[in-house]
């Protein structure tokens, strides 16, 4: 090698930016660490497919950690662990720190509700001796990707004497499982004439949930009624108890490794449960932080985040006012010096797809977590557009203590775009910015992470919360 060739490159080394794969970054023992880590996310994928079942295994798991259940005016010293349980659908913790409240908080958002199939109100209907549900999707979905494969059925039933019934149907290896169907391509000529996004429209997803009738030769609806009569069999209800009801159907399959070197883990809800159960694991190992740190694992993000357990409405700002008062502090002094990593998925980039990325400026698998400075679309519309200085802070948190990580845009400019609760948190006069983890196939009912980077977002959220 000349004398020249070696200064070029040592100024590359030295000048261009790093993006090494982060498996040839890391040693034996690391890779070891990270496969077990995510040994423990895929029993929690498996556990938690809807944003009720993630609430409850946090709040059980926090529970076994010492966590209390948080009631405003109690008396709180550095090192105490609580949580407040949103309706059995969003979970806020915290661990008091050792400075003042009113020197800000460490938060970390992420939500906890997956794109799937909603039941309707009056679900069941039978036609042509076929007992069906209808369904209403939640969130943004290609339905073409809904049909021909099994799903569960998961949710609760209230009852009209108000009690609750907890539904999961189709995960054990007995049980039954459901299936929207699709046309044969024998007879699918004119349906593939529709364009992708109208291939199986919305009032096509149908779930069929069964075909025998009631053993009797007369009356109509006989399928029906056969399903009405298992269901009041098995769970006491009418037709009437699905009004109050919240039914989702999800795959069925399980998490699963990726690929012959078991390096990706395939599943549904990767989006965001990825980031949720880092950020949560982060908060459960830290011990004594320097900073209140609170953890919010919230619902509706993938409808916009309205409504009383997403975070445009004010449960987070209520629990952070309280929980600042009861430390001799006001809630928007704390928010006001706060910082928070909002903790939400980013697009990995494709190679059967290169043409929707720009590579410069896109996250790739086996890179890290991928920081994202402003999310939204075309023109940044939507987005909070983290500051330089909170970059800068961020990105030398996570070169300090060797994160691996990278950054990334949703896409080209003007070729779509996306969101996260980034804007709502920093709407409350809180520094923040997207962190989380590269997906492929993202909103797909497979979805496929990278458990480098799953591992990298659990150091990312641990640095931070413990900075």
């Amino acid at each position: 090698m000349s004398e020249k060739t070696s200064q070029v490159r040592e100024l590359k080394e030295k000048l261009f930016a790093k993006k090494k794969n982060g498996f040839l970054r890391m040693n034996d023992s690391e890779i070891a660490e990270c496969d077990a880590f995510c040994e423990d996310y895929k029993k929690f994928l498996d556990r938690a497919k809807t944003e009720r079942e993630a609430a409850a295994v946090a709040v059980e798991m926090l529970t076994a950690k010492g966590y209390v259940e948080y009631v405003p005016g109690m008396k709180l010293n550095p090192g105490d662990k609580i949580y407040k349980n949103n309706r059995d659908k969003a979970v806020v913790m915290a661990i008091i720190g050792t400075e003042p409240i009113s020197s800000g908080v460490r938060l970390c958002a992420a939500h906890i509700d997956s794109p799937r199939l909603d039941l309707k109100q009056n679900p069941v209907y039978e036609d042509s001796e076929m007992a069906l549900f209808k369904t209403h999707y939640y969130g943004g979905i290609k339905k073409y990707q809904w049909t021909a494969m099994p799903l569960a059925l998961h949710g609760v039933i209230v009852k009209s004497d108000n009690s609750k019934i907890t539904v999961s149907i189709g995960e054990d290896e007995g049980d039954p499982v459901f299936c929207v169907t699709d046309l044969l391509p024998h007879l699918g000529t004119d349906q593939m004439k529709r364009t992708l996004a109208q291939g199986i429209k919305g009032e096509e997803l149908n779930i069929v949930i069964g075909s025998r009738p009631f053993r009797d030769d007369e009356g109509s609806e006989l399928v029906k009624l056969n399903i009405l009569s298992i269901l009041f069999e098995k769970y006491g209800i009418t037709e009437s108890d699905f009004i109050s009801a919240e039914l989702e159907a999800v795959p069925a399959f399980k998490a699963r490794d990726i690929g012959f070197d078991r390096s990706m883990i395939g599943s549904y809800g990767h989006d965001d449960r990825v980031c949720a159960y880092t950020a949560f694991a982060a908060t459960l190992d830290c011990e004594n932080p320097k900073h209140t740190v609170v953890t919010v694992l919230t619902d509706k993000e993938e409808t916009g985040s309205d409504g009383n357990t997403g975070l445009c409405s004010s449960y987070l700002e209520y629990f952070i006012a309280d929980l600042a008062e009861d430390l001799g502090s006001k809630g928007r002094t704390v928010l006001s010096a706060s910082q928070c990593l909002s903790a939400d998925v980013n697009a990995a980039f494709d190679p059967t797809f290169p043409e929707v990325m720009e590579r410069n400026n896109c996250a790739y698998i086996n890179k890290g977590v991928c920081v994202t400075k402003f999310t939204g679309a075309r023109g940044k519309s939507g987005t909070s557009d983290a500051s330089a200085e909170f970059v800068g802070r961020v990105r030398n948190l996570l070169d300090s203590n060797n994160v691996i990580w990278q950054t990334g845009e949703l896409g080209k400019v003007d070729m779509g775009g996306g969101g996260t609760v980034a804007a709502y948190i920093a709407n409350l006069d809180v520094d923040t910015i997207d962190v989380g983890v590269p997906v492929l196939s993202m909103h797909a009912p497979f979805e496929i992470v990278s458990k480098i980077d799953v591992y990298s977002a659990y150091r990312a959220f641990s640095v931070f919360i413990n900075d």
